[in-house]
């Protein structure tokens, strides 16, 4: 009998790499087209060729995976887990290319078989992970992580449909399912080795032996599967890969057979309905009883498979969990997780033994929370028969935490006020379970996303939190990824900075600094306007093609695209454009700048104003946009179903950047950022990063206006309501009455009573207040953009100041005073 061929462990035999020149990827993308996709080159369609250079492309990543996944387990450093409820990637095959440095050689590679990479890497779907600024984040930040050295693995749900497809129909919204995962996803790896059963529901028992204390067992009434996809994360230059894995559930039996095989057909598909359920649709609508079962299973259900994966993780390299805070740090990236620090602390207690005093030691040590909001209804809050019926033991656990909190704060010197304000249970408002208290206790540290928001997180949600746990709070501003938000999205840009300065700011984002002094060379400046004037062209063939909306590339890019909200203001917006549209009409005489307003983004399904507001600009796009009267002076778009593909064309066409949120409402901001890195000048409150952008661009490079976030508390406490503003402010008056009067409603014509109506009777949201500073700001941008010289100057000054909001250099932030971890970790 031969002998057992030995087996070299993994890591053991590095594989030679990988040639990247043109002749040997041009080679093997023929060979993925006729070995994995079973397609002669002639007969190949392009998602044939799409499918072959991701899966060369894939093979590179892998070579780089591999050795990143040994060098951290075999350095025992310390590793960074991120959990998000969303992670928007978008397309995956530029920022590879781009990071793997293999542009130029693929791009040589597919023109000799007449394919165009452009034309390839559109045709990739956006991975539908996630909805706004919170998934959009998370993915600049795991980008970051791979590129600045930091070992970092991110969790969330892997979903089949994402939010949702936008549509518009007569000018409303039309949500419809997204179906991303439709054809497969290439860059997935399933792995069913990674598999935990996550219960629900059920009782809990108590064990009591003599001598020790109670130990206490939950035993859950039903059991998902949670099975684990793992997604590469390419940083810069190909350095390090890390891993971003995300759930998919599945019921533990497919099919009822009993059931099945007595005819009952659908029924034995109830549980296997049940469990996909939760993997389905990203933030269903929460305003009934069972879509808050289904957002609070979500949130469990990712949390605890991703603890029990970490755990599971760390005990393969280490002797128990007594140090799990050494090696581990855990980032709650908002509220949506918060039910992890419960659920660590019954996986610590009930299932590891440790004491409750170690347990939480051990738990708040290895928890960061990061928050993203200051509207109340954002910090999210469970009825708690709701969150006692589905996770029982985890409600006691959140009692007996509560219970160590207020006892704390007594002894402190807290008023029963001061202790309402801090529980845990909101016992006030149908008693609810406070998501956001949860994460504040159970972290070591707590940090808002823009200074500003930082202090007002001290001055009002946790402000008596914050008394009490005086250390805990820190400021972290968000960044941007400057691979894929200026390298990969504005090619002509880049190119440009790089013959100019050198190529020096694609390793350090922050020499661009070094193109500063070149706002004032005329040259450059020419230069400069051109990559714009070719932007604003690509983008005014998107509307052509997709709208049949003709712009002129000529005229003003004013664009504001994010999530629609009434705080976002985009209201005001397009109060403006209709005063804006009066007085064009009524001064044909002026010489008036030509404007293109171009608005998109998404309303939640259940947010009736938001949807409203969406109606009304595709309304008053209709009216104005076919007045001849107007003479294309004014143009208003709203581009339907915005992602990351259509910002990355968007944000390097923007001649203005519109961040106007209610002063105080919004946390940071990135959109704010991506827009400035690519040459827009901003028109803003002093809200969010916009502080911090006046800081760094200069008061001459960045348009300010409105009341400050004092100024909005105040009015508020005042009862302010819009009634005598509107009465005193003609221009204001004249828009809001041709709203209510039908005019871009005619078949319609109360449809937008209510919108307007709150404005007379509360101007809760400040558009009343901030209107004419707004107008008269956009006037005076008017007259700027028609002495371009100064206009781009301007535009160059905000490229070249804008490096220090890189993500990269948030996340170094993190790494050194929340996580200790990655290169600059403190030993």
């Amino acid at each position: 009998m031969s002998a057992t061929p030995k087996i070299e462990p993994i890591g053991a035999k590095v594989p030679e790499p990988r040639q990247n020149d043109p002749d040997t990827l041009a080679r093997q993308i023929v060979e993925k087209l006729t070995y994995s996709i079973c397609k002669h080159p002639e007969q190949a369609r392009k998602y044939d060729w799409l499918r072959a250079v991701t899966l060369v492309v894939r093979d590179r990543i892998i070579d780089h995976w591999f050795p990143s996944t040994d060098r951290v387990r075999d350095s025992g450093d310390k590793r960074v887990y991120y959990l998000s409820m969303e992670f928007l990637i978008g397309r995956m095959l530029r920022d590879a290319i781009n990071n793997l440095q293999l542009t130029g050689p693929i791009r040589e590679a597919l023109k000799r078989y007449n394919v165009e990479l452009d034309m390839v890497e559109l045709l990739e779907p956006d991975a539908a992970l996630g909805n706004g600024g919170l998934g959009r984040l998370a993915a600049c930040f795991m980008e970051s992580m791979a590129s600045t050295g930091v070992p970092g693995v991110g969790y969330g749900i892997r979903y089949v449909h994402g939010f949702f497809r936008q549509e518009i129909a007569e000018g409303a919204q039309v949500e419809l399912p997204e179906t991303w995962l439709v054809h497969g996803n290439p860059w997935e790896f399933e792995r069913r080795d990674s598999s935990y059963e996550i219960g629900f529901g059920g009782k809990v028992l108590t064990q009591q032996e003599p001598g020790k204390p109670p130990r206490h067992v939950w035993r859950p009434a039903e059991r998902v599967l949670a099975v684990a996809f793992d997604t590469p994360i390419v940083g810069w230059r190909g350095s390090q890969v890390n891993t971003l894995r995300l759930w998919s559930a599945q019921a533990v039996d497919p099919i009822l057979l009993d059931a099945f095989n007595s005819g009952d057909h659908i029924g034995a598909l109830v549980e296997s309905n049940k469990a996909e359920a939760i993997t389905r649709v990203l933030y269903p609508a929460d305003s009934h009883q069972a879509g808050q079962e289904l957002r609070l299973r979500q949130e469990y259900f990712f949390s605890a498979a991703s603890l029990q994966d970490i755990i599971r993780r760390h005990l393969g390299e280490n002797d128990s969990l007594d140090n799990l805070a050494d090696k581990v740090a855990i980032q709650l990236n908002d509220t949506h997780p918060a039910v992890s620090v419960a659920e660590l602390m019954r996986l610590l207690v009930d299932v590891h033994g440790y004491e409750w005093a170690k347990a939480w030691e051990i738990t708040r040590a290895t928890f960061g929370y990061t928050n993203h909001t200051l509207l109340p209804e954002a910090l999210e809050h469970w009825p708690i028969n709701l969150f006692e019926r589905l996770l029982p033991r985890q409600m006691q656990i959140i009692y007996q935490i509560n219970a160590d909190v207020i006892r704390e704060a007594s002894q402190t010197g807290f008023d029963g006020a001061q202790i309402s304000a801090i529980s845990l249970i909101d016992e006030g408002n149908g008693r609810r379970v406070r998501m956001g208290q949860l994460a504040f206790v159970g972290s070591h540290a707590v940090n808002g996303v823009s200074a500003l928001h930082t202090e007002l997180m001290k001055e009002t949600v946790f402000r008596n939190l914050h008394e009490l746990y005086p250390e805990r709070i820190q400021n972290k501003t968000n960044g941007v990824t400057p691979r894929r938000w200026l390298m990969e999205c504005n090619p002509g840009l880049t190119g440009l900075l790089t013959e100019a300065i050198g190529p020096g700011f694609l390793d350090d984002i922050e020499k661009l600094r070094d193109a500063d002094g070149l706002a004032d060379d005329a040259a450059f400046r020419e230069k400069f306007a051109a990559v714009k004037r070719a932007n604003k062209g690509r983008l005014a063939d998107l509307i052509s093609d997709r709208l049949a909306i003709t712009i002129d590339p000529g005229a003003i890019f004013d664009i504001q695209v994010k999530r629609i909200h009434e705080y976002k203001r985009q209201f005001l917006n397009i109060i403006e454009a209709i005063a804006l549209y009066n007085q064009i009409r009524a001064h044909p005489e002026k010489d008036w700048t030509p404007r293109v307003k171009i608005f998109a983004g998404k309303a939640a399904p259940s947010y009736v104003q938001a949807k409203e507001i969406i109606h009304l600009a595709n309304d008053v796009a209709r009216v104005v946009n076919s007045d001849p009267s107007v003479r294309d002076l004014l143009k208003i778009v709203f581009i339907p179903n915005y992602n990351v593909s259509l910002a990355e064309i968007i944000m390097p066409a923007a001649d203005l950047s519109e961040q106007i949120s209610t002063a105080g409402l919004e946390a940071s901001g990135t959109g704010n950022m991506k827009f400035a890195l690519n040459g827009a000048l901003t028109i803003g409150t002093l809200d969010g990063a916009n502080v911090e952008m006046l800081e760094h661009l200069g008061e001459d490079n960045i348009f300010i206006f409105g009341l400050t976030a004092d100024e909005v508390a105040q009015r508020r406490r005042e009862a302010h309501s819009g009634r005598s503003i509107i009465d005193e402010t003609p221009l204001l008056r004249e828009a809001l009455d041709a709203i209510s009067a039908g005019v871009f409603a005619p078949e319609s014509p109360a449809r937008y009573h209510s919108l307007v109506s709150n404005l007379y009777n509360n101007d809760w949201w400040m558009i009343c207040a901030d209107f004419e500073a707004y107008w008269n700001t956009q006037r005076e941008l008017d007259g700027l953009f028609l002495t371009q010289d100064a206009w781009q100057s301007k535009a160059v000054h905000n490229t070249a100041r804008m490096g220090w909001f890189s993500s990269d250099r948030s996340i170094r932030e993190y790494a050194k005073d929340i996580w200790q971890a990655g290169p600059g970790k403190v030993r």
